[in-house]
Parts: C-alpha cells; structure tokens; sequence
C-alpha cells in the first residue's frame, strides 16, 4: 500500500530543467536544503547563548510521554558546533539528491523519517538519556535513497541507489555506534528505518496498461 496525500507527485515540467533558475528542480532542491541547513545554524547559535538550555527543553527523553512533541524538535537541536557541522555535509548532499525529482514527496519523505526515527528513540533509547541532532534524519535520508530506485523502477533512480551505496554503506555502517557513549545508535537505526519505509509507502504509482496497450493493433474504445 502506497500514500497519496494529495493524488499523485506529477514531474517537474521539462522546460524547468536545465534553465539554471531557483524554479528549477535543481534549483528549488537546492534552496530548500540550504533553507534547512540555514535554520539548524540559526537554532545551534541560540542554543549555544542560552547555554544549552533548548537540549533540555528539546530533547527526547525515552518513554517519557511529556517528551513524544520532542519527536519533532530534537533533530534541530545539536550538543555543539562539530556536532552540528558533521551532520551538515551528508544532511546536505543526500537532502539535495532525494529533493531533486519531487519536492513534496521529499517533504512527506523528511516528515515521515523525523517520526519513525524518533519515536525509535523514545521508545528504544535508555533511560536518563536526551537524545538530539539530525543524524537520525541522515540516516533516513540514506535508507530512501538506497531504496527509491528498486520500489520506483526507475532506471535513473537505480542507478543513484548503487551510487549512494557505493559512496556512503562504509562510512554510514561506521557511523551507527553500537556500543559507543553518547552516540544514540537507536536514533541511526530507526531514521534508516524511516528512510526505507518512506521510499515503500511514497513508491511512484504505477498504472496498470489498457486492453488496447497490451494488444497491439485493436483499436481504442471510443
């Protein structure tokens, strides 16, 4: 079963393509994701002038039920500067990619990763924990991709699938944490979680070919 919030996610029209202008698929992809990375600096220098204190108020702690709006806040707020910045280049590069074909099924994509990821960690993460930071929407971000060509059967789409594996599997498995203080290989693992089932449930709506298509030479109905 797929979603379809609003009918299908029809292509950009082609004349938008190459014409280098924001309205472009590459262009509006390209804004978005600087829009976002943009917010999370925004909201790391506020965080870092009131000493931190948005981690608190912020962050998802585990089993909690208070905590579950926290779902939605903690991947904007990170512990610090490196914190932030080593999310940013994955966060931008694999946000830019996934938003390229269709801008609001990347935003269905984000929303759905930012909840499966944490309510992972509320429901998984240990006790006493606060968990923040946009590496579970990275992650996210990777299993969509990895996915989208294979559910999509997208040629093009395949082959983005082999590239990001190829480029990001080594440093991605190395990234999840298990066992390592203060890194929530919880939130890693459900943000994958998320990313592939959100490439199953947005998968591109195929339609199913008429008596006339499959049967070369009939003449369509009128």
């Amino acid at each position: 079963m797929s979603i379809q919030p609003s009918g299908t996610f029809p292509p950009a029209p082609s004349s938008r393509e190459d014409d280098g202008s924001l309205a472009s698929p590459l262009g509006r992809a390209a804004a978005l994701n600087v829009v976002f990375l943009a917010l999370l600096w925004i909201v790391e220098l506020i965080n870092a002038a009131t000493g931190r204190e948005l981690v608190q108020a912020g962050g998802i702690r585990p089993r909690d039920a208070g905590s579950l709006v926290d779902i939605v806040t903690a991947p904007f707020l990170h512990g610090n500067v490196q914190h932030l910045a080593g999310n940013a280049l994955p966060l931008f590069s694999l946000g830019f990619i996934a938003a390229v074909p269709n801008i609001r099924k990347f935003l269905w994509m984000t929303l759905i990763v930012i909840v499966v990821g944490g309510f992972g960690v509320w429901l998984f993460s240990p006790e006493n924990s606060v968990s923040i930071g946009a590496s579970g929407v990275v992650f996210g971000y990777f299993g969509y991709l990895l996915l989208r060509g294979f559910v999509d059967r997208r040629p093009v789409d395949v082959v983005v699938s082999i590239g990001i594996a190829l480029a990001y599997a080594y440093p991605m498995w190395n990234s999840i944490g298990f066992g390592v203080t203060n890194i929530s290989w919880q939130g890693h693992l459900a943000g994958l979680v998320g990313g592939m089932l959100a490439a199953i449930l947005l998968r591109q709506k195929r339609v199913k070919p008429t008596a006339a298509e499959t049967l070369p030479g009939l003449p369509a109905a009128e």
